[in-house]
């Protein structure tokens, strides 16, 4: 008797929703169907940020959001996703990723849409940051899945390659806790710079012209980031948790968030560190943490420039990619996160000229799929 067929994850019924087996070009109705859920599961977790706004938005964030465009932008998106979700019905025989994109934007109207009354309240001592999740992927994803789709590196590869449900959720932890961050990262090392800190040159520094101590503050972040990367690597305990960021096998714009949260709160936390220390300008700060939000992303994509003057001084995807090789050539090797000048300083720059890694993961070994799988995996023997 033959075994019964192993149900699909998560991941490959999610896969076979958006791709059902039909063509995906131009004309046929899966990018508009595709939009169109996009749209209309933002603006309705939007809705839902409106009517929760004390314990689903940022603080910082609240109070700076300019709510008539914020309302006007809910239900412009929740129009284009209906268009969108039609069109994708005229356009395809199955209907799956209309009638998904319809559901959610006929639940957001629900709702109320952007007409939303906001309630009254005292602010929670406790919150998430699902507005920052939602800006993050209006931003972050407007930027990158364009760029990777006019300039692939590995043409064909699909933004629903296997893990990409993982790496999702990994995005979605990442912003929504954002609250959990802050105070594992910021409050430690404001408390610890504060005791490390000294005042004759941090008053030097802060003498320094604003763009000077931005360019300093990328090689002192730079630094300390390569002396905390380099340490993940040969720390075996560490390893442990640093291998859930090498476990990726696709290399795209979500998989730079696939990070454990040990690596993140003390990465994070010692690169806040030293720039305490040191003791930029809180702007120079904020400019550095932009800078490195966006570049992150930017060496972790299926994007292939050809700048290859600027790849000696400016971490390009190329070099990060060798990072992650599987190849044993690309084993720690390319520590940085901005400027290979760092590894070139302590002999661990590796980029052969036009040729990119064959594929990327950990030789022999692969993670369990979901956050909260790899969130436990270091920890079991």
């Amino acid at each position: 008797m033959d075994a019964p067929a192993p149900r699909p994850t998560a991941e490959q019924w999610l896969a076979r929703v958006f791709a059902d087996g039909r063509p995906r070009h131009f004309g046929t109705g899966w990018l508009s169907g595709v939009l169109g859920i996009v749209l209309a599961l933002l603006a309705l977790l939007a809705v839902l940020c409106l009517h929760f706004p004390q314990y689903l938005t940022l603080p910082e964030l609240r109070a700076r959001y300019p709510l008539p465009l914020v309302r006007l932008a809910i239900d412009v998106a929740l129009l284009a996703a209906m268009g969108l979700a039609g069109l994708s019905m005229l356009l395809r025989r199955r209907k799956v990723l209309g009638v998904t994109a319809l559901a959610l934007a006929g639940a957001a109207l629900a709702l109320g849409a952007g007409g939303v009354d906001i309630p009254r309240g005292g602010a929670s001592a406790v919150y998430l940051g699902l507005d920052w999740f939602v800006l993050g992927v209006l931003t972050t994803a407007a930027i990158f899945v364009p760029l990777e789709g006019a300039f692939p590196l590995r043409r064909g590869q699909g933004a629903f390659r296997r893990g990409w449900l993982t790496d999702t959720q990994y995005f979605f932890a990442s912003h929504v806790l954002a609250q959990v961050m802050s105070i594992a990262v910021l409050a430690p090392a404001v408390a610890l710079g504060a005791v490390l800190a000294v005042p004759q040159m941090q008053s030097a520094v802060q003498s320094l012209p604003w763009l000077m101590q931005f360019a300093l503050a990328v090689l002192v972040a730079d630094l300390a980031q390569y002396g905390v990367h380099r340490a993940f690597h040969a720390v075996p305990f560490l390893w442990r948790f640093h291998k859930v960021h090498h476990s990726v096998e696709t290399m795209d714009w979500l998989a730079g968030s696939r990070l454990h949260l040990v690596d993140v709160v003390l990465t994070r936390g010692l690169v806040l560190l030293a720039l305490l220390v040191v003791g930029f300008a809180e702007t120079a700060v904020y400019a550095y943490l932009a800078l490195v939000s966006f570049h992150a992303v930017f060496i972790h994509a299926n994007f292939a420039p050809r700048w290859g003057w600027l790849e000696r001084w400016v971490a390009m995807p190329r070099f990060h990619h060798w990072h992650h090789g599987v190849e044993e050539e690309a084993r720690d090797v390319n520590f940085a996160v901005h400027l290979p000048m760092i590894d070139r300083w302590f002999g661990t720059h590796h980029m052969p000229e036009d040729r990119w890694p064959q594929g990327y993961g950990i030789a022999g070994e692969r993670a369990p799929e979901g956050w909260v799988r790899q969130l436990v995996w270091p920890f079991r023997g």
